[in-house]
């Protein structure tokens, strides 16, 4: 897999994995647009290099999946980090 490519949906696997690592700063950058309430188009545009006025509807529906995904992560995702320990 080319974790580095944005797929339509992340991994919805119990544990993070590698496309979860690979797309660390794509989540950090979601959590902090959702702070601001930054409108979804500009951040699916900007983020997550994608056009929201040719297909919306999958615009969206990545979006908001990462976004789930990138919370998921600061609420049980980061204890799978944890326990694995340090990395290189």
């Amino acid at each position: 897999m080319d974790t580095g490519k944005i797929l339509d949906r992340p991994p919805d696997a119990p544990t993070v994995t590698d496309y979860d690592l690979a797309q660390k700063v794509t989540y950090l950058r979601l959590l902090d647009a959702a702070a601001e309430h930054a409108d979804w188009r500009e951040v699916a545009r900007i983020v997550l290099g994608l056009d929201p006025d040719r297909d919306p509807d999958r615009a969206k529906r990545i979006h908001d999946s990462h976004l789930a995904r990138a919370l998921w992560m600061t609420e049980a995702g980061y204890r799978d980090l944890l326990q694995r320990g340090p990395t290189n």
